[in-house]
């Protein structure tokens, strides 16, 4: 649930205008796959690769990033899917370096038997992990100390983020809802242990199994959320008033004191730079709760 158009021309080789690798870091291995130096024509079938790439500074090596990367608005946007990688139109692209946040399908094979190395970047279980996969592509694309401070900063940001937001003062849950059928996630997963940092407790907790469990209209409004957080306003088109419409979610504390909290489903989707925006719409929603 965490991973989340228009067409292209084939770019030209002389399109990239990839900075020369001045760190002398190359060859670099990450996990198992060994760049031998720096790519200068990326293609990203990841929207989180895609936004770090150019948080990092690393944006002018991409020659093509899939349908779902729409962050930032100038990235090279084509109709490569990054749920049905088809090697043959990637291969167009003429990539030295493909990224991918999975590879059922056995991409990275198929690219390998042309010379293509392909970098898988799982989704992230800990902060810990996202804070490293920055590190991991800087250094796979010759930005090491960029993806270094990137890192850092979002680990500064984020821990100032949570100490500057008092702990409520009494016991304030939430129900995060991920789509209208009321999947949701634990305190587990990667966004759950984001909002836990804010000492919220979770409605979705020991309710199902997985860290994606579905509730039930019943259960939410049996354990009446303080706050609800809606990850399906741009794919749903849920808001408050589309909560509260909801039958008997206007008895909810979270409906009444109006606190159902509208997030970018992007943001609220992706484990790239942006994981600092939510930790901050996180805070507010918990200040403003607090009021």
């Amino acid at each position: 649930m965490l991973v989340l158009a228009g067409c292209a021309t084939r770019p030209s080789e002389a399109d990239s205008t990839a900075k020369p690798d001045a760190e002398g870091t190359f060859p670099v291995t990450i996990g198992s796959v060994t760049i031998d130096r720096q790519p200068a024509r990326i293609v990203s079938l990841s929207a989180s690769a895609t936004e770090t790439l150019y948080a990092l500074g690393a944006g002018p090596q991409v020659v093509a990033v899939d349908s779902t990367s729409d962050y930032p608005p100038q990235a090279p946007h084509s109709n490569l899917s990054a749920f049905s990688p088809d090697p043959e139109a990637i291969s167009a692209y003429n990539p030295d370096l493909v990224l991918v946040s999975e590879d059922p399908s056995g991409l990275s094979a198929a690219l390998a038997k042309t010379g293509v190395k392909t970098l898988v970047l799982p989704a992230p279980v800990t902060l810990d992990d996202a804070y490293r996969q920055f590190a991991d592509l800087g250094r796979a694309t010759g930005h090491q100390a960029e993806g270094e401070s990137l890192a850092r900063q979002a680990r500064d940001d984020i821990d100032k983020i949570v100490a500057g937001t008092p702990e409520p003062a009494r016991p304030l849950s939430y129900y995060y809802e991920l789509d209208q059928t009321y999947y949701s996630l634990t305190s587990t997963s990667f966004v759950g242990q984001i909002i836990a940092r804010f000492g919220l407790a979770n409605v979705a907790d020991g309710a199902g199994t997985g860290d994606y469990p579905q509730l039930s209209a019943e259960h939410i409004l049996r354990v009446n959320p303080g706050l609800i957080f809606l990850a399906d306003t741009k794919c749903c088109g849920q808001n408050p008033d589309t909560v509260a419409a909801r039958p008997g979610w206007d008895t909810l504390d979270a409906v009444r004191q109006r606190h159902v909290v509208g997030l970018d489903d992007d943001i609220a989707s992706r484990w790239g730079p942006r994981i600092v925006d939510l930790a901050r719409a996180i805070s507010d929603a918990v200040k403003s709760a607090e009021q």
